[in-house]
């Protein structure tokens, strides 16, 4: 800590050094200081953690923030560099902002649409700070290649000893979309490639609240080009969601309604994003990979409502096209 704190002009004398326990992919602390709180912030996650692809990120963030967008760039040191490197890893010193988390159910309607207006607003300035990408194709999941994963998965759960409630959902869920992709194969999207900047990571724990307002988006390590409309149904399914695995589709509506004016999206956009999203939920076990080959269960609160989402949305798909593009 010392040895950070040298490489300031005067950020004062460290007080304490307390764990964030949010976040998966990172490390972050509550840095006290005699002069004030900060948030230090360790990158670890292999994609994102090296000094280019974390140096990018600082410089989109700081341009962000110039134009207006609740953002919290890092500090730079005495000699202006954001990122420190000790022992080999990577750091960075971020003001601490004080807030809080708040999942859709704690939005209103003027909340939800304020949400998507934000997103908008994210997208239209990373184009405009972001240097021109060139346009790839998106493929879309194989569900050869996921009937393969979940037999995995299945043998995985199954030898599980002790079993618990979990490997009995966790059985359920695949068994169930094994038969849901089977009936449902023909529907795979074609490529898509309307790519732009985009967050990457747009959900509730990535978002401080002051009050109504967003105070600031934070970790953008996954900073980079996809097709934007995709993120915004993503960010919705992830806000949205009930514990059930339904869609609060009033507060969809005017979230998505807001985002195509900010954003500058069709309707047509928004749905063909619907259809891709919705194919990706059906084709995406990462929690259960987590468990049962990494041995990592962080992400196991998720599952019932996440594995329960692609079951009622392959249901309920008209009612939610037309939440996003009505």
């Amino acid at each position: 800590m010392s040895a950070l704190l040298r490489r300031y002009d005067n950020p004062g004398e460290p007080l304490s050094c307390v764990p964030v326990t949010q976040g998966l992919l990172n490390r972050g602390y509550r840095l006290a200081t005699t002069h004030g709180a900060y948030f230090l912030k360790q990158h670890l996650d292999a994609p994102t953690a090296d000094r280019d692809t974390i140096v990018r990120q600082h410089r989109a963030t700081q341009r962000l923030h110039d134009l207006g967008v609740p953002v919290a760039p890092p500090l730079p040191d005495a000699e202006g560099d954001t990122v420190a490197e000790i022992g080999g890893r990577c750091y960075a010193l971020h003001p601490w902002i004080e807030g809080r988390h708040r999942a859709g159910a704690q939005l209103t309607t003027v909340g939800s649409r304020r949400l998507g207006a934000l997103l908008g607003l994210v997208h239209t300035c990373l184009e405009q700070v972001m240097e021109p990408h060139s346009d790839h194709q998106y493929r879309s999941a194989d569900p050869e290649e996921t009937f393969r994963v979940i037999d995995r998965l299945l043998a995985l759960a199954r030898a599980r000893r002790p079993r618990d409630a979990f490997d009995e959902l966790a059985e359920h869920r695949l068994l169930e979309r094994r038969r849901l992709l089977a009936e449902h194969a023909h529907r795979r999207p074609l490529a898509a490639d309307a790519g732009g900047w985009v967050h990457g990571d747009f959900h509730p724990l990535n978002l401080l609240y002051r009050g109504a307002e967003p105070a600031a988006i934070i970790d953008w390590d996954r900073l980079g080009v996809q097709p934007r409309a995709e993120e915004a149904v993503r960010a919705a399914a992830i806000f949205f969601v009930q514990p059930a695995g339904g869609l609060e589709l009033a507060k969809v509506r005017a979230y998505a309604r807001a985002y195509r004016r900010a954003a500058g999206a069709d309707p047509a956009e928004l749905a063909a994003a619907v259809h891709r999203v919705w194919w990706e939920r059906l084709n995406d076990f990462w929690i259960l990979r987590w468990r049962y080959q990494l041995h990592d269960g962080r992400a196991d609160p998720q599952f019932p409502a996440a594995s329960a989402l692609a079951v009622w949305w392959t249901r309920e798909y008209e009612a939610v096209c037309d939440a996003f593009a009505g």
